[in-house]
């Protein structure tokens, strides 16, 4: 027979999931009646959004809405391609590699590997990122020398890895490999970038960032942009020591489908070729 914690929490978990059921129709009343063509997104959609802002549906709807209008623009297409984002692809930073423990695609960085884009006006864009915080909402103006390649090269990561989600599963694992950084690696717009693309526009989809390999001098970085890192990113993210970094990643990760540069079995899969 069950015993009495175990039905209380049973009851607990299905009211939960009543009461989120509920708000993520009450968000889709909302944001189909501004922009008809929300009409065709899935419930799973909303529902990430929906978690991402605690369950408040307004603030929930207002995120997915602006969520649309940047999709609209900054992928009319549909989706990046390679061609729009040759530099980022040339330089072999990003690979994606096996699945964790759950089933969760991984991605790996390797950090060294990333340098400035020193192209022409032609492919920067002018574009505004609004991070939320624990205390307050910051905007952050990224001007002409903003490069559209690097925001694209990010979004074109996401959708492949989401592409590789069996069914039932909504999140990935990133590795960021941060071995033979410096200071010429730096890139304080990439990481802004990043962060504004996981909080705002594709939330919920993060599970883990393992930073691995981690110089000293990184963390200068680090101080100027930890403070855009909302609470819930914050918790995601997971500094690993050296002495341990083998035993911490298997703890999530078979060792067929950890990578070889970290002790795994499995051969580097640059990005493009996944």
């Amino acid at each position: 027979m069950m015993m009495g914690s175990e039905k209380m929490n049973n009851s607990m978990e299905i009211e939960d999931e009543n009461i989120e059921k509920t708000k993520i129709s009450l968000m889709r009343i909302l944001v189909e009646k501004q922009d008809p063509s929300s009409k065709e997104v899935e419930d799973g959609a909303l529902r990430r959004f929906l978690r991402a802002r605690n369950l408040d549906v307004e603030k929930a709807s207002n995120m997915f809405l602006k969520y649309l209008n940047w999709k609209r623009n900054f992928v009319p297409n549909g989706s990046i391609s390679p061609s729009e984002i040759r530099h980022e692809i040339q330089q072999n930073k990003m690979f994606l590699q096996g699945w964790d423990k759950k089933g969760r695609p991984i991605a790996l960085l390797l950090a060294a590997r990333h340098f400035q884009h020193e192209g022409g006006v032609d492919e920067f864009k002018r574009t505004y990122f609004t991070f939320q915080t624990s205390t307050n909402s910051q905007k952050v103006l990224v001007d002409d020398d903003f490069e559209f390649s690097l925001t694209g090269f990010i979004v074109y990561l996401f959708d492949k890895i989401i592409t590789r989600m069996p069914p039932g599963q909504e999140k990935f694992i990133v590795i960021g490999d941060l071995k033979g950084w410096g200071y010429a690696n730096s890139d304080i717009r990439a990481y802004l970038a990043a962060l504004s693309l996981v909080q705002d526009y594709y939330p919920e989809r993060l599970e883990k960032l393992f930073v691995v390999h981690a110089p000293y001098i990184f963390m200068t970085a680090w101080k100027v942009v930890y403070p855009f890192i909302d609470p819930k990113t914050r918790k995601k993210i997971i500094f690993v020591d050296n002495k341990s970094l083998k035993s911490t990643l298997l703890e999530e990760i078979d060792e067929s489908q950890l990578p070889a540069t970290l002790g795994g079995k499995l051969e580097l899969v640059p990005i493009h070729n996944s």
